[in-house]
């Protein structure tokens, strides 16, 4: 493939001011207005403010007859640190449709302050395309990861309070699996051991925290489809084993209904504004590399009643957020997506070629082709669920019109439609011509692409699955299983929790197991750790590499630039 002049034209891209500056510049609307616009009245919005609210289960009873609009999947090829702008092609795409005047709904993750104060700083999109208001999004919103993570820590309180007064359950301490969470990142607290002092201060054993966003509740939360079924889901976590090896359910414990009660303002979607006044639900927020990596199920269903087209996205790359929508999300909730949107950016692609990241700046349309083969596993891994798609360019202002060429050039050979998105700087206007390549698959399902489809049937045995995965997906030759996992896979199948669909835990850096082998690498086996069942949610969680549920700080944590002036801005959150 060679390129001997640009093909195309290409504008030139504004600067665009930092975040910030955006999301305060920008003018925003009561959310009664906004709401307005999708049909739902004041009086079924419980208002957080005048630009926040939480859409009342009215909404959902007087919409539950309506027709489903079309549903648009947002993913993108593996993560790079030059960042993709998954969530900004999200955004600005739903705003070019409302240019379009399409009635439309954005549908996004909750964000975690564990990466705001990590290494992100902020996640709630960039640049002229952004979810607003910004600052409160990415910190307490409407309290709820509070509210998941004291419910996750009430149950393990009233367990290992019931081991202590007396343990009528039979539970063996050595087996309890629920640990503690919390919504930061600390290393430290991974491996703990609680209980120690004297005898009224409980009893020793050991634990450990995971970040709230790969807790079962939090997934059971984005998969519930109302509060009955979250009561339900609730009762069927696996908390612990007895001393013959039974599994002991929170059911058990006398404490759901008050897990309920913490919950049961955090399961109605929260419905807030882009920077250009389109529509956003904003609801759950698991993580794709540690758990399913999708929104509510709610947020998605109510937007579909509400809107002619719905965007959401899945998080990470396609072998992780949109695998798991697929095959998870999709399967439990009846969801058919009708396209799918793959975010690539010239940046990342000369990453996977090889171009260390102070260099990404400079054209290098050697290296951008050496990393197309990142972008080809994912569009040949989509294609496996009979997903019609397109591809989104995201463009950033050092991108050559020789480096835009060649993915074009690239995707036209792959049989897929490409598009510039120039969101970040243009806003909905530079979303236009995604839009259009989006609004042409959705009138006419391109040629050879049949009825959407798993990637396998839930019932095989677990092993099976994750072969299935790793080898389909991932493009491993094979999966090397370590003694806890195979404990843990012979325990599960025997008491008859074989049959859920596989959720793998796993690096959100590579499509192998190893963060450092960028690309699409080859020669390689997945190595499984451990699996758990995640039994209220509905899936089973194959721990694979060396992956962590409780992330870590980098050595400058995005903390050092986050805070507030003398006249109360925020900084910092970008």
């Amino acid at each position: 493939m060679s390129v001997s002049s640009p093909s195309r034209s290409y504008r030139q891209l504004p600067a665009v001011p930092p975040d910030i500056e955006v999301a305060r510049a920008a003018r925003l609307k009561p959310i009664t207005e906004v709401a307005a616009t999708i049909g739902i009245p004041e009086d079924e919005l419980e208002l957080y403010g005048r630009y926040k609210g939480k859409v009342s289960e009215r909404t959902f009873r007087r919409v539950a007859n309506h027709p489903d609009g079309k549903l648009v999947l947002v993913t993108a090829m593996t993560a790079t640190p030059a960042g993709e702008g998954k969530t900004v092609t999200c955004i600005g795409l739903a705003q070019a449709l409302g240019k379009r005047g399409v009635k439309h709904m954005l549908v996004l993750r909750e964000p975690s302050l564990g990466p705001t104060f990590g290494i992100k700083g902020g996640a709630a999109g960039g640049g002229h395309a952004q979810v607003l208001p910004m600052e409160d999004i990415n910190m307490h919103f409407t309290g709820d990861l509070h509210a998941i993570t004291s419910a996750h820590n009430l149950l393990a309180a009233v367990m290992d309070n019931h081991i202590y007064q007396g343990n009528e359950l039979n539970i063996d301490p050595e087996k309890v699996i629920w640990r503690r969470v919390m919504d930061l990142c600390d290393r430290q607290l991974r491996h703990c051991e609680v209980g120690l002092g004297t005898k009224f201060d409980g009893f020793p054993h050991k634990s450990g925290f995971d970040i709230t966003a790969s807790s079962e509740v939090m997934a059971i939360m984005a998969l519930a489809s109302d509060l009955n079924d979250l009561r339900a889901r609730l009762e069927r976590i696996v908390v612990a084993y007895t001393h013959d090896d039974q599994p002991v359910y929170a059911g058990q414990l006398g404490v759901v209904g008050s897990m309920v009660v913490l919950l049961k303002d955090a399961l109605q979607p929260n419905l807030v504004q882009t920077s250009e006044n389109t529509p956003a639900l904003i609801h759950c927020g698991p993580f794709a590399n540690i758990a399913h990596g999708c929104n509510s199920l709610r947020a998605t269903q109510l937007g579909l009643k509400l809107a002619d087209v719905v965007v959401t996205e899945a998080g990470f790359a396609a072998d992780l957020g949109a695998e798991k929508f697929l095959d998870i999300k999709c399967r439990l909730g009846g969801l058919k997506p009708d396209a799918t949107v793959l975010v690539v950016t010239c940046r990342a692609l000369k990453m996977h070629g090889g171009v260390p990241k102070e260099d990404i700046n400079k054209e290098n349309v050697a290296a951008l082709r050496e990393g197309l083969a990142n972008v080809r596993v994912h569009l040949e891994n989509l294609k496996k669920f009979n997903l019609p798609i397109v591809v989104a360019i995201n463009r950033f202002p050092s991108d050559t019109p020789a480096e835009m060429d060649a993915v074009h050039a690239f995707c036209e050979e792959m049989g897929a439609t490409a598009a510039l998105s120039e969101v970040a700087a243009l806003g909905g206007e530079g979303g236009l011509e995604l839009a259009d390549a989006v609004l042409n698959v959705l009138r006419e399902k391109p040629a050879g692409i049949g009825e959407f489809k798993f990637l396998y049937d839930e019932n095989l045995p677990i092993k099976q699955k994750i072969e299935t995965i790793a080898t389909e997906i991932y493009r491993a030759d094979g999966v090397d299983y370590e003694p806890a996992a195979e404990a843990s896979i012979a325990r599960l199948e025997k008491l008859g929790f074989g049959q859920k669909p596989v959720c793998m835990a796993k690096t959100q850096l590579s499509i192998s197991d190893d963060p450092k082998k960028m690309g699409a690498p080859t020669g390689w086996r997945l190595t499984v750790r451990d699996i758990k069942v995640s039994n209220g949610a509905g899936f089973l969680v194959a721990i694979t590499g060396k992956l962590m549920l409780m992330p870590g700080m980098p050595k400058k944590p995005a903390t050092e630039n986050i805070g507030i002036d003398e006249n109360g801005n925020v900084y910092g959150l970008s």
